[in-house]
């Protein structure tokens, strides 16, 4: 029978788990601490899909759809409605996102992952999206459909996972309560810079009140370090070293050893293209970024960073990190 593509039902769970624990497979081979197995990866996956397929109220929406040959899945991809962040605008709405857990399997027809691609982004529109992106981590297959179809990379996810035993440098310290104003202050114009990337990130008229109110708040929550430099009313920068999360890790990864640096702004990197005074105190919060995760057992780091932020790459790289992940955006 011919290959059709269709949404998935909960009778697809079976087949779904198998497919999907080769598509983790594949990532756990491209960085075994990043993308760590879970003990229990196949129970994780069907508990996600059971959730996914079946459950009325979610905390957003998900699009599953399988690769369908006479009744056995060799495919499928995995996409939502991604929620805008409060400090961006969003004035073109969510954009859709497809997932890195999108898979096919290597026997499949030719052409599987470019029809899972049609069919993805034709349900992103149908659902109301303006704007689709694409996360990719491996397959060589998935990274050419992808820039074949118009997407163009956005964001870049750089790991590294020797964080060593480092002390933090004596410059940073921990945040306080008083410290929130000049956080805010440099946040602005770290959102200036994205901004000035691309309008992707177009900043909200009240991002500095909603960004203050998720930072004092932040203080609290005990599974983050919130760091700093100088002065509080002086303050040269910033950076949160936080917990992974599912939005970018497939439930068959263990995250409990991963640490994610995504609020993060030093004057040093405000120029696109050169990166000023060698990046001393810009590199001396990520040091103290990767000494809290590994004060917390941690052992990868995992920095979002905008593709085209040159000067911030240039000293991740510097500082041993590596591409892992590519998020892609087609308007």
């Amino acid at each position: 029978m011919p290959q059709i593509i269709r949404t998935a039902t909960p009778d697809d769970i079976a087949q779904l788990v198998d497919l999907l624990m080769l598509d983790a497979e594949e990532r756990h081979a491209e960085d075994g601490i990043l993308w760590k197995m879970a003990e229990d990866a196949p129970a994780q996956i069907e508990k996600a899909l059971t959730f996914a397929l079946t459950a009325e109220q979610q905390p957003f929406r998900q699009i599953w759809q399988v690769a369908d040959e006479g009744g056995r899945i060799d495919g499928v991809i995995h996409s939502m409605i991604l929620p805008v962040p409060p400090i961006y605008a969003g004035s073109s709405g969510e954009p859709g996102l497809i997932l890195p857990d999108s898979f096919a399997a290597p026997d499949a027809p030719d052409g599987t992952v470019n029809a899972l691609l049609v069919a993805a982004e034709k349900a992103l529109q149908e659902a109301g999206t303006r704007i689709v992106l694409s996360s990719y981590v491996s397959g060589e297959d998935w990274r050419k459909s992808f820039e074949d179809a118009g997407f163009k990379p956005l964001t870049l996810y750089l790991s590294r996972t020797v964080l060593g035993d480092q002390r933090t440098p004596s410059i940073v310290r921990q945040a306080t309560e008083e410290d929130v104003p000049g956080i805010v202050m440099r946040s602005a114009e770290n959102r200036r810079v994205l901004f000035d990337i691309d309008a992707f990130w177009e900043i909200h008229p009240e991002a500095d009140p909603r960004f203050s109110a998720w930072m004092t708040r932040s203080l609290t929550l005990r599974d983050r370090d919130m760091m700093v430099m100088g002065a509080s009313k002086e303050l040269e920068g910033y950076i949160i070293a936080q917990p992974a999360s599912r939005l970018h890790f497939p439930p068959a990864h263990d995250i409990t050893g991963t640490g994610v640096i995504d609020d993060y702004y030093h004057p040093e990197l405000a120029d696109l293209a050169r990166l000023r005074d060698g990046g001393e105190g810009a590199t001396a919060l990520l040091r103290a970024a990767e000494a809290a995760f590994a004060n917390r057992g941690m052992g990868a780091a995992f920095v979002v960073c905008p593709a085209g932020w040159q000067s911030k790459i240039e000293m991740l790289v510097e500082s041993g990190y590596e591409t892992a992940m590519i998020w892609s955006i087609k308007r």
